[in-house]
């Protein structure tokens, strides 16, 4: 006698069940790929599904066990990587408000058809660089996008003048008090110079990377910004975005950057 094995029935929401669940774990493996985050990560989901394993057996004690460590460790774990779980969340809404804002810009777009945004010119941004990079004059300068730099600019000196190259290499000279740290812009205006700014904590990047390299990586793990570098070693130019770095870029590559993202 042959015993008939019930095949389970797969319905449309089944799969999109398990299509939402592998983006969302794909998405949080990108996002904290290279973090010791990533490791305690995987340490709870081996736990939770020892836990899982043990209430299908009906083994009672080792399920109240695994059951309580999970239950506390979770706590434990939203106040000991606090930082994470807030960049996290920084990250997750600054998509969430630019997928919204584009929505938005498009149903006021009869309305405001008359109104033209003033045009960037990014042409002294640059000018700056490839000067920079022929004297090896290390600088890191930050375009806001869409999120709020105000804490940054805090930490800095306000400047609140009109971009020229002139002006961004003599932040950047290396007698100039003001040459630390990084220089904050928007559109044609430095918003402020020597900003500190957060480091990546990434284990994955090249070992050789200085300070500003880090911050300039850091900062856009954490906002939506736009980072660019020159070495003050090699006189390289170099841009972060998303927390990717690409390296030794020239000022034709420079250029079309800053006009794709920063529209």
């Amino acid at each position: 006698m042959i015993l008939a094995i019930p095949f389970p029935e797969i319905r449309l929401v089944d799969i999109l069940d398990v299509l939402m669940v592998a983006s969302v774990v794909y998405w949080i493996y990108r996002f904290f790929k290279g973090s010791n985050v990533l490791k305690i990560i995987w340490t709870v989901l081996a736990f939770y599904v020892a836990w899982r394993i043990f209430d299908i057996l009906h083994m009672r004690l080792c399920s109240q066990i695994f059951g309580g460590v999970i239950n506390v460790g979770l706590i434990s774990l939203v106040i000991v990587f606090q930082p994470e779980v807030r960049k996290f969340l920084l990250r997750v809404g600054t998509k969430t408000t630019q997928a919204g804002d584009t929505f938005l810009n498009r149903l006021r777009f009869w309305s405001n058809a008359n109104q033209q945004a003033p045009q960037t010119n990014y042409e002294p941004y640059v000018q700056a660089c490839m000067h920079m990079s022929a004297s090896k004059t290390g600088a890191l300068i930050i375009f806001k996008r869409a999120n709020d730099l105000e804490e940054l600019i805090e930490t800095g000196e306000r400047i609140n003048a009109d971009t020229s190259s002139a002006l961004l290499e003599a932040l950047f000279f290396k007698n100039s008090p003001l040459h630390d740290g990084a220089v904050i812009v928007k559109g044609n205006q430095v918003l402020a110079a020597r900003c500190i700014l957060p480091v990546t904590s990434r284990i994955d990047i090249d070992p050789n990377l200085g300070l500003r390299h880090r911050s300039a990586i850091g900062v856009t793990e954490q906002l939506d910004v736009l980072s660019v570098i020159v070495s003050e070693e090699t006189g390289a130019i170099s841009f972060a975005l998303d927390g990717e770095i690409h390296h030794d870029v020239s000022p034709v590559e420079l250029r079309h950057t800053l006009e794709t993202y920063l529209k």
